[in-house]
C-alpha cells in the first residue's frame, strides 16, 4: 500500500472512533467533505496544514496522527 491509501484509512479509523460524520470532520477542519472524502479514499496526498487541521479536529497532535500511519507502514 502506498502512503496515502495508508494515511486515508489511518483517517476513516480515526474519524469513525470519534463517531463523527465526513462532513462535521469537514466543518470542525475547515476542509471541503469530499477533500475528506478523498484523503480517505486515498486519493489526494494532504498538505502539512491538512495534518495540523484534521488533528487538532480528532484531538490529536500531528505527531500522534503521524504515528498511527507510520505503524501502519
Amino acid at each position: 500500500m502506498n502512503i496515502e491509501v495508508i494515511f486515508g484509512k489511518v483517517l476513516r479509523n480515526l474519524r469513525e472512533e470519534k463517531k463523527i460524520s465526513q462532513e462535521q470532520l469537514a466543518y470542525l477542519s475547515e476542509l471541503d467533505r469530499t477533500y475528506i472524502s478523498l484523503l480517505e479514499r486515498g486519493k489526494r496526498r494532504p498538505t502539512i496544514n491538512t495534518l495540523f487541521a484534521l488533528s487538532q479536529s480528532l484531538g490529536l497532535k500531528p505527531s500522534e496522527f503521524l504515528g498511527k500511519v507510520e505503524k501502519e507502514l
